[in-house]
């Protein structure tokens, strides 16, 4: 889920961004849908460089029954230790950890592996190559997401959120050659993320591009491509279904 200030809002390859509503009636909806995890990020609060949004958080974290994770503003161990106060289980770094990469080692020396997701956002380049974008998709580096994804795995991460700028918002499924290329390349659990529409882009992700999981963003919370919001979750038999059957 995104956030900027107080307000749940989707974007189309980090663009365009629509309102949703508010994340605490939003995360009431998906406690009676008895969802998985939500993981919110805040996607403005590193490019303005301030901390994050801490009085929503404690919202959403004496609201919320599944299990919490949360990014955007974390740039050291004691903004971290304030979002684990609050009860969320996992923080997830992005820009901070490519401008600081032992931050990652920092945090999961006191907290563990396990509470530490790296999110890595990727678009396509010149000449089809794909590389690491910072800052929510603003600012390019020179990282190769195979490259990046081992570095953050051997600073001590526990899971990659890989996200496809290009498919984000689309409903036009994952990119499951760039899946398959970083499941291929560590150990640690890769989250799919960016352009699910349906099922079958989850039964592809997982099949396909062996991923551990996947995040779902305008599936859940529109009615279909190109209509209104609807905060939803797949059919639970369906899912499972889906999950078993790869």
């Amino acid at each position: 889920m995104q956030l900027i200030d107080d307000s749940l809002v989707k974007t189309i390859k980090f663009k365009n961004h629509g309102y949703i509503g508010d994340p605490i009636n939003t995360v009431r909806i998906f406690n009676e849908l008895e969802v998985d995890e939500l993981c919110f990020l805040d996607i403005r609060a590193t490019s303005q460089k301030r901390d994050p949004n801490f009085q929503i958080l404690e919202q959403i974290a004496n609201e919320c029954f599944m299990p919490l994770s949360y990014g955007g503003g974390i740039d050291s161990l004691e903004t971290a230790q304030k979002i684990f106060s609050i009860g969320f289980e996992k923080i997830v770094l992005n820009t901070a950890a490519i401008k600081n990469p032992s931050l990652i080692s920092e945090i999961a020396e006191v907290y563990g592996n396990q509470s530490i997701i790296v999110s890595i956002d990727v678009k396509k380049v010149f000449l089809g190559g794909k590389k690491v974008i910072s800052y929510n998709g603003k600012e390019k580096t020179k990282l190769d997401p195979v490259d990046w994804a081992k570095k953050v795995e051997s600073y001590g991460a526990g899971e990659i959120l890989l996200t496809s700028i290009d498919n984000e918002g689309t409903w036009e499924g994952y990119d499951v050659n760039l899946l398959k290329s970083v499941t291929d390349a560590v150990e640690i659990p890769v989250i799919a993320h960016g352009g699910a529409g349906n099922l079958d882009h989850i039964k592809e992700a997982i099949s396909n591009g062996n991923v551990s999981a996947v995040a779902l963003g305008s599936m859940v919370v529109y009615q279909s491509k190109g209509l209104g919001v609807l905060v939803n979750f797949p059919d639970r038999k369906k899912l499972e279904e889906t999950i078993k059957n790869q």
